[in-house]
């Protein structure tokens, strides 16, 4: 099972001007992700600029597409980092969740939000999905 730990973003984080973390905060990311790695449950982890340096393709109903710079008004709608897990059980994703450091930095307000991610074997069998099969048996194979 794969789960990804979203970081919600919030103000500080959109207002970022430069990638300088506080050090001790970083530590505490290090260790726990090194932690991670080391029960072999890590699969991807990075932090995400902020908004400003994004954008958004909104699709219409009628066919059409808009490209829509950032930065994006609402932070807390907004991902500011993830990490990427596999784990056994829903249940082992919720302790490892527990244990993910406040990504603000302690005493200060933070979100982190779990979800699952689909599994090819989630889905019915039909031929678009023996065709994303091939597509995740090529990123597997080594290069």
């Amino acid at each position: 099972m794969r789960f990804m730990i979203i970081v919600k973003s919030c103000d500080e984080f959109e207002a970022e001007t430069t990638p300088a973390p506080d050090e001790a905060l970083m530590a505490e990311m290090v260790r726990y992700h090194e932690e991670l790695a080391q029960a072999g449950v890590l699969l991807d982890g990075s932090g995400l600029q902020p908004s400003r340096k994004g954008w958004r393709v909104h699709y219409s109903a009628d066919g059409g597409k808009r490209i829509i710079d950032g930065p994006f008004a609402e932070s807390k709608e907004l991902i500011a980092g993830y990490t990427l897990i596999q784990v056994r059980s829903r249940e082992e994703a919720m302790e490892w969740s527990r244990r993910f450091p406040n990504p603000a930095g302690a005493g200060k307000a933070a979100v982190i939000e779990l979800r699952q991610l689909y599994e090819m074997e989630d889905f019915p069998p039909s031929e678009p999905l023996e065709d994303f099969k091939k597509i995740d048996a090529m990123n597997k194979s080594p290069r």
